[in-house]
């Protein structure tokens, strides 16, 4: 060891064997070692995605004159178990000096890291052959390498990376406060969903890592929270990109990639909760995959005219940058590094950054949008002002004229246009009150059309009608504006007007003679027909009541008599 003792040097990448079911033992290893099965590994660092475990080989080499104590350190977080054996150069057995296992209380981890670490003791000028199992598993991915440490020095890298990973984790914490703070303000839902999105980066980076076997779960801890919390993360970010970007309602089609994006993610959680491998895996790798729509769905919305989804994009581009090489770590193409282990988490975390601008930009349209709003709302009100003034005046008179309509319907006859009975009656009873106050003469004429019910069954009821039209305007145009007409029910009339008893005689009879030479045109053939008229005239004393009764009994007495005639009753 010269100056190689600070994390640069990585160990075992020349000398490399599969044990694809995982169950080879110590002595099958070392066999396998001398067979000369053990070859340089043909990746940048990683195994890929393959089942069972891999060893290494390598030879630590003590060149200084003084005790060396070393800490190994895996590469990665990804790994669930890693036994260690280690003898002198050249001497007869190995001695297991680590047995890590992920499920194993945090406490007994011999140094205390979030990854797994192997101590070796070198005595001056001695050298060590050690062999290291990885095993991940059943299926996953493997870097069989560890980082050469002194003790100090890995400490001083840990302090670093925690240092580094409180800050990412306090950054998360206080755009979800702020995220809330400004959904409580705005009732705006999306800020729920980025608070939420936000505290589920702090869970899942903080499990991937390996701070929460550190700190929180320190006793039973299981490969498979990492995937559940990635699930939950997963399906957060879909549901705040969704709201963000309102794809389903401005790009529907594409909404249901994200809906299938969703769904993938509830599987790996359930594939996850129950601890199945090779499908957890298989859907994880799906959700990678398909990450990159998200920049897709984004472009969509942003040639849309979107502005906050361009901005989005760029968020989006930066975790994808991170995933990817994330992935190009994992299949090997990309050499492990702390540039491109800690890439992801730094992606992410600038993720949430412009994301929160976007938002911020979102909001400020909104803003925007909502005082435009307003004063177009306060213009249209000015506007509507002078229309609701002229709306309300125009509704006004209608209003008039449907009630004067009204009033004149309740008190006119809708056949003739005459007053019917219960006007007839008001406006009698007061010309009756003023004749007796004055002791002025007034008459009363009952008129009945004669054989009227022959004429309807002979004729039918629409010329009936007609009869009874064209005696109305016969008796209108006859008598003067001042007299009292109504049709007082079927084809019985009254007439009320100031005249004499011998005037009113005469009025009757011009009427009789008119209502003769009326002729109305049916398809048998012209119609001609007559009327009978009673008449009663208002003494010092009397009543609407019996004017009518006696108009009514002369009326009778005229069509006893032989009809179309006309009878005083004095």
């Amino acid at each position: 060891m010269d100056n190689l003792e600070a994390g640069t040097q990585l160990t075992g990448l020349q000398a490399i064997w599969h044990d694809p079911e995982g169950e080879a033992t110590l002595e099958q290893a070392w066999q396998a070692n001398q067979q000369g099965k053990f070859k340089p590994l043909d990746t940048a660092g990683s195994t890929g995605l393959q089942p069972g475990s891999f060893w290494s080989y390598f030879i630590l080499r003590n060149t200084t004159s003084e005790q060396l104590r070393l800490h190994l350190e895996y590469v990665d977080h990804q790994l669930i178990s890693l036994q260690a054996f280690d003898r002198p150069l050249q001497a007869v057995g190995f001695q297991q000096i680590a047995d890590l296992f992920l499920g194993n209380p945090f406490s007994e981890r011999p140094v205390s890291h979030n990854r797994f670490v192997v101590e070796v003791e070198l005595a001056p000028a001695e050298s060590r052959e050690v062999l290291v199992r990885y095993n991940s598993d059943r299926q996953g991915y493997v870097y069989p390498s560890m980082r050469i440490w002194t003790p100090a020095a890995l400490q001083a890298s840990l302090t670093v990376e925690t240092g580094m990973m409180a800050f990412l984790f306090g950054g998360f914490f206080l755009m979800s406060i702020f995220a809330l703070v400004a959904g409580l303000a705005t009732n705006e839902k999306t800020f729920y969903a980025y608070s939420v999105y936000s505290l589920s980066k702090i869970t899942v980076w903080g499990v991937i890592m390996g701070y929460a076997h550190q700190y929180v779960i320190t006793e039973n801890f299981h490969w498979s929270y990492m995937s559940i919390s990635g699930a939950v993360t997963i399906f957060c970010a879909l549901f705040f990109a969704r709201l963000f970007l309102q794809s389903q309602q401005f790009i529907p089609k594409l909404d249901k990639l994200l809906i299938l994006m969703m769904a993938n993610a509830v599987f790996l959680f359930i594939t996850a909760l129950f601890k199945l491998t090779p499908l957890t895996v298989m859907s994880m790798t799906f959700a990678l995959f398909m990450y990159p729509i998200m920049v897709v769905v984004g472009f969509a919305r942003w040639r849309q005219g979107s502005k906050e989804a361009a901005v989005f994009i760029l968020a989006w581009g930066l975790l994808i940058f991170g995933l990817v090489t994330q992935v190009l770590r994992d299949v090997g193409v990309v050499a492990p590094s702390f540039v491109n282990y800690y890439w992801p988490p730094l992606a992410s975390f600038t993720e949430m950054l412009t994301i929160m601008a976007a938002m911020g930009i979102k909001v400020h349209m909104l803003r925007v949008q909502k005082e435009h709003a307003e004063k177009k709302y306060l213009r249209k009100l000015e506007e509507s002002k002078e229309e609701l003034r002229d709306l309300v005046e125009e509704r006004t008179h209608e209003l008039k004229q449907a009630k004067l309509q009204a009033e004149m319907e309740a008190r006119t006859d809708y056949l003739t246009g005459i007053d019917n009975r219960r006007s007839f009656i008001n406006k009698a009873e007061m010309r009756l009150s003023l004749a007796l106050r004055r002791e002025q003469p007034l008459s009363m004429l009952m008129m009945d059309l004669d054989r009227f019910k022959a004429i309807n069954d002979s004729y039918g009821h629409d010329i009936g009608d007609q009869v009874l039209k064209a005696f109305s305007e016969v008796v209108k145009n006859t008598i003067r504006s001042s007299d009292i007409f109504g049709r007082m029910g079927g084809e019985e009339f009254a007439l009320l007007f100031d005249e004499s008893a011998e005037g009113s005689v005469e009025m009757a009879e011009r009427l009789r003679q008119e209502v003769e030479r009326i002729t109305v045109s049916t398809p048998k053939g012209d119609l001609q027909f007559t009327t009978s008229i009673g008449v009663a005239h208002l003494g010092t004393v009397g009543t609407l009541e019996s004017m009518l009764k006696q108009a009514d009994i002369a009326l009778y007495s005229a069509k006893e008599n032989g009809r179309n005639q006309v009878v005083s009753q004095t």
